[in-house]
């Protein structure tokens, strides 16, 4: 890999280590500050609504203004709205801070996303992505047990460690990163419109944007109900943090399956729908568990689902972006992010408060079996008519010196 991957990757593997604190803002909203499940959901709501301009916005910096400069504005206003949400002393702060934490919270994707497309080639490009989330995953192991620690004596300081390595990750991207030059506009495609402007036309996007925007909420009602179910079920919601913790061990441990050679001339699609099967069957686990060691269990299976699915899903939106077109196209591609973090507080608070646990997680489970079908039947055939067919990677590529890869 380029060192702008490896550089990358690094920078997003510390700030990981302290991006635990999202999963904590519904527990925070309604112990700190009384507030019952359709408030604190409400809040969380607003939080995602405001990261949909956030992920737009950070595709049209990163071309005005330039990736790096981009990258460190968008982890240094995660900081400083964090230490906010920290400082409140009321719920209209904690409300006023969640919703300037949304703006911020996406400025960072487009910009390294379209980075490390730009530094790979397309062959290589899942391979780049499935390195950065071996990174977020490696940090996560750490984040987890930070959170179930920190958790147990003041959520508060959830989010000061949070922004503390915002800002670390922030200096760094600063001094390594090489400096912004910016990119001259697109050229002009027949009938006076830019190549690339507006990825919303392309029908295949659309199609990955859906099923994206499907997956982002299965991931985010797991980020948000999953501390709440395990109050339900009489556990301690701080282990929410161990389960995160086993998540991002079992992505590790996962990594290398990858480059066997069955799985890896999987088609995309395909690749993405056993995925979506094995989330499914992991997230049934969570409906009939009741200790620790069952929610463990079940939160191997759903994660070893998870593997496949982000290198894959960003390296066939990178190849249907057009010639300098990556930021945006990643960007669009992104607002599913947003849809989901506004969707999910409410419906996740909702199922539980009315349907209860088992109930809630056999429908995300069941929407994960229709997402796969979906990949299959729906999205596929509209990917093949735009993207030109491509030569099947091999298994391991191999490296300088001739030695293989384990990434």
């Amino acid at each position: 890999m380029p060192r702008t991957v490896w550089l990358l990757v690094g920078a997003r593997a510390i700030n990981r280590l302290g991006a635990f604190s999202l999963p904590f803002l519904t527990v925070l909203i309604s112990t700190e500050f009384g507030a019952s499940a359709t408030t604190a959901g409400a809040l969380s709501a607003a939080f995602g609504l405001a990261t949909i301009p956030s992920r737009l916005a950070g595709g049209r910096l990163a071309v005005r203004l330039g990736r790096r400069r981009t990258m460190v504005l968008g982890l240094t206003g995660c900081a400083l709205a964090q230490l906010g949400i920290a400082a409140a002393g009321s719920l209209a702060a904690v409300a006023l801070f969640a919703v300037l934490l949304g703006l911020a919270f996406e400025l960072y994707e487009p910009p390294s996303q379209g980075m490390i497309a730009d530094a790979v080639g397309s062959a290589d490009r899942v391979r780049a992505y499935g390195l950065m989330n071996t990174a977020l995953a490696i940090g996560g192991t750490g984040a987890g047990l930070i959170a179930a620690g920190l958790g147990r004596w003041d959520l508060r300081w959830l989010f000061v460690v949070d922004a503390l390595t915002c800002l670390v990750c922030a200096l760094v991207l600063h001094l390594v990163l090489p400096a912004d030059h910016l990119r001259p506009k697109a050229p002009l495609a027949p009938g006076g419109r830019r190549d690339g402007a507006s990825p919303w036309r392309d029908r295949a996007l659309c199609a990955m944007f859906g099923a994206g925007t499907v997956f982002a909420l299965v991931t985010m009602q797991i980020m948000i109900a999953l501390p709440l179910s395990l109050d339900r079920r009489g556990l301690q919601p701080a282990d929410a943090g161990l389960l995160f913790t086993a998540s991002a061990l079992t992505v590790v441990a996962a990594q290398p399956a990858l480059h066997l050679r069955r799985l890896a001339v999987l088609p995309d699609s395909v690749a993405l729908a056993l995925g979506y099967v094995l989330m499914a069957l992991g997230l049934a686990g969570y409906a009939v568990a009741h200790t620790l060691p069952a929610f463990t269990a079940a939160t191997v299976l759903w994660s070893l689902g998870d593997v496949p699915l982000l290198g894959r899903a960003l390296g066939v939106v990178a190849e249907l972006a057009p010639p300098g077109a990556a930021d945006r196209y990643l960007a669009a591609y992104g607002v599913s992010w947003g849809v989901a973090t506004v969707a999910a507080p409410v419906t996740s608070t909702q199922a539980l408060e009315h349907a209860g646990v088992a109930a809630l997680w056999t429908a995300t489970a069941a929407l994960c079996l229709a997402l796969a079908a979906a990949q299959l039947v729906i999205v596929e055939p509209l990917i093949r008519r735009t993207r030109p067919p491509r030569a099947v990677r091999p298994a391991h590529p191999p490296e300088a010196g001739g030695r293989i890869s384990r990434t």
